[in-house]
């Protein structure tokens, strides 16, 4: 019996797509067609044909299931040219502008998310009312005495830690899919998980592994009767889901172009890349937060970051040096405002057009903050200049109507127009329900 292949594409909003073929299609040029129309943001319905092409070194086969494979493919026209709104090229292109300046990419990702028993949804019968509900063993309350605390739950290990075993068979499925996992536990909210992914050097590599962390957490958490998620803020109160990315520029030689002279020392370039973006961070907020969830993890006090600033070893901060220990190849920067529903290879490609328009333009970025920012007073970010982050989706968009050259060449004018207008599509139908929250505090006014 053959064998079938789930052919895997990722669309503008970043969401997963699939389509199934049989395993001989692997050995054409493109594996695939489907119709643009109807995914979200690749064409109208008057031209609607797209096509698919494998990667060919995705080829897998998916563990859980017999005679059956996946691969990951990229998104063509019906002329045989690469469609401009194909997610994965704009970090291709990246690599090509990398490349063209002398410099190598090497990025990783700390991917944070949450593992409920149970999920209920009530929005399809507005007239009733609006609402969600969920559950996990983990949260307090319950009756066998073993729970997680909230804001505390980071490093905990059994018993309260009932995410051990779904973890361990995670990290050792995703090895199958190739992806390098350098270290997973549980992180500080109840219930919540943390899977981070080895460097690598291609960025559309990079973008692949995170997609399919993604999906394989969600397929085996649904086999274990649970539900992963990776909204940013499911729970009021607790920490929320980040997604960290690493970055630093290294030469073809192999030297790593952000070390400077000493452990606590970084070079005149990773120094540019840093300032570039800081410069466009607030426009970047569009790309690396992308979703009205995505500003409610975005406050003081839970992990996450509320200025544009960078620091040592700072959690507090956007930008965060980490602590290398001596170890040159170690040096590199961690960009903290990106959450995993943005779309990874946008957002990898968007992070590096920033620094290099920093190195470009030899950008100077302001004195390193080290202290705790949740507690800056009005006064000092005045003083010392510092932005704010959008406080909401619109916010950020408007930003990054107003400031996008320096995303280009990475992305397309077709890409950039069509994630402002599904984003914008996004925001207005949020805002258009009303939120429980609303009804508690208006209700009896």
């Amino acid at each position: 019996m053959e064998g079938r292949v789930l052919v895997h594409y990722t669309d503008v909003a970043g969401y997963l797509r699939q389509v199934e073929v049989p395993l001989r299609n692997v050995e054409k040029e493109f594996i695939a067609s489907f119709d643009g129309s109807s995914v979200y943001g690749f064409t109208p319905i008057e031209k609607s044909d797209l096509l698919l092409k494998q990667v060919p070194d995705t080829l897998v086969s998916v563990p859980w299931r017999s005679r059956l494979w996946r691969v990951i493919a990229t998104v063509y026209s019906p002329t045989g040219e690469r469609s401009p709104l194909d997610p994965r090229l704009a970090a291709e292109r990246v690599e090509n502008v990398l490349s063209s300046m002398g410099y190598r990419a090497k990025a990783g990702a700390e991917i944070e998310f949450f593992i409920f028993d149970k999920v209920g949804v009530d929005v399809l019968n507005p007239a009733r009312g609006l609402g969600y509900i969920v559950e996990s063993r983990e949260q307090p309350g319950g009756q066998d005495g073993i729970f997680g605390q909230i804001k505390k739950s980071y490093h905990m290990p059994e018993p309260p830690d009932s995410l051990l075993d779904y973890r361990l068979m995670l990290t050792e499925t995703l090895q199958k899919f190739k992806v390098d996992v350098a270290v997973s536990h549980h992180e500080v909210a109840v219930s919540q998980v943390e899977v981070s992914i080895g460097s690598r050097t291609s960025l559309a590599r990079l973008g692949d592994d995170i997609m399919t962390v993604k999906w394989v957490s969600k397929v085996l958490a649904r086999m274990d009767g649970r539900v992963a998620t990776f909204m940013p803020k499911p729970i009021f109160g607790d920490n929320g889901s980040g997604m960290h990315i690493h970055l630093s520029l290294w030469s073809p030689g192999g030297e790593n172009l952000f070390a400077g002279h000493g452990d606590s020392d970084l070079s005149e370039t990773a120094l540019h890349f840093i300032a570039g973006i800081l410069e466009h961070a607030r426009s970047l907020s569009a790309i690396l937060s992308p979703t009205t969830n995505s500003y409610r993890r975005l406050v003081a006090g839970y992990e996450a970051p509320v200025y544009v600033a960078w620091g040592w070893r700072n959690r507090s901060a956007m930008i965060r040096i980490p602590a290398s220990a001596g170890n040159m190849d170690a040096v590199r920067i961690e960009v903290r405002s990106p959450d995993p529903t943005a779309n990874p290879y946008l957002a990898l490609a968007a992070l590096f057009m920033a620094g290099l328009d920093g190195i470009k333009k030899k950008l100077a970025p302001p004195d390193p903050y080290e202290g705790n920012l949740y507690k800056i007073s009005p006064e000092e970010l005045r003083e010392k200049g510092i932005k704010t982050l959008p406080r909401n989706l619109d916010e950020a968009l408007d930003e990054l109507e107003s400031d996008n050259d320096y995303l280009k060449p990475a992305f397309t004018r077709e890409m950039l127009e069509s994630y402002i207008e599904v984003k914008r599509k996004e925001s207005e139908d949020t805002r258009l329900y009303p939120h429980p929250i609303e009804v508690y505090k208006y209700l009896n006014l």
